[in-house]
């Protein structure tokens, strides 16, 4: 499991820096990790002194912030920086979409959670007074990267002191063979959903096997099996049980799966359904 002992976050002088700086001097205070701000853009006195303003004003750190400034392409900027600082986790703050309950990730946000050699944070949430986080929805998919993911939600968990873990096994529609046509064909297709849903229990429970107990301390976890379409499925269910953080696999970087990844974590992307966190 990669801790998180370097947090970087992009400050840009918008209505909510104050929140986001906030957000993140607390997020690093709990993962006892080093916060790093980068300004994208020139240094003048009045753009620190208002920054240091805002550090004083907010959560006190118990490690030193680092302030970067630096012209040029925000993407490259950050990505550049992510690697020269050796950035665990990289907070991103949403963009609000017309509804004020409806929030959506830029073009530079979109190419950063694609890019970034670190995990990502889409913060949507951001307060300048805490928000508890309640309860965690963590991806169980059938895939490599989905132990490493629930193994993380684990350690955010307990670093967020969240009580609440929800395990949720997407599973393709098409994986239910049996087509629906009367009551008797209702009962198959059923009955093939429990055995499935049963099978998918016993895979995450192996994963769940694997994690240290010092991690599962404290928490209470339950699974959900959900069919339907992958990314827009776990999306709707984060949003209908409130969820206060998602927590997914990062795309695979190949060129053939970067063709699909708009067909799944993108439906989370264009309408944030809470905080998501993309683990790489």
């Amino acid at each position: 499991m990669h801790q998180f002992n370097k947090i970087l976050i992009g400050v840009a002088f918008s209505p909510n820096l104050e929140e986001n700086i906030f957000e993140a001097s607390r997020l690093s205070n709990m993962f006892n990790a080093q916060l790093v701000c980068v300004h994208v853009g020139n240094k003048t006195t009045e753009k620190e002194a208002k920054l240091q303003q805002i550090f004083e004003k907010g959560p006190k750190t118990t490690k030193d912030i680092k302030l970067v400034f630096q012209d040029g392409n925000p993407v490259n900027v950050i990505l550049n920086t992510c690697t020269k600082e050796q950035i665990d986790l990289l907070i991103l703050g949403a963009l609000q979409k017309e509804n004020i309950y409806k929030y959506y990730v830029g073009s530079i946000a979109r190419t950063l959670t694609r890019k970034a050699p670190c995990s990502v944070l889409l913060l949507i949430k951001h307060s300048k007074v805490r928000i508890p986080c309640k309860n965690i929805v963590v991806n169980g998919l059938k895939d490599p990267k989905t132990e490493e993911t629930i193994r993380t939600s684990f350690y955010i968990s307990q670093a967020l002191r969240c009580p609440k873990i929800t395990i949720v096994e997407e599973v393709k529609q098409e994986a239910v063979h049996t087509k629906v046509s009367d009551d008797i064909s209702l009962r198959r297709a059923s009955i093939e959903k429990q055995r499935i849903t049963t099978r998918e229990d016993l895979r995450v429970r192996e994963i769940l096997d694997h994690i240290t107990p010092e991690l599962k301390k404290n928490i209470e976890l339950r699974t959900q099996s959900i069919f339907g379409r992958r990314g827009y499925s776990i999306g709707h269910y984060a949003r209908v049980i409130r969820a206060d953080l998602l927590v997914m696999n990062a795309p695979r970087k190949t060129r053939l799966l970067d063709r699909i990844f708009p067909h799944d974590i993108e439906y989370i992307l264009s309408e944030l359904p809470t905080d998501v966190l993309i683990v790489k």
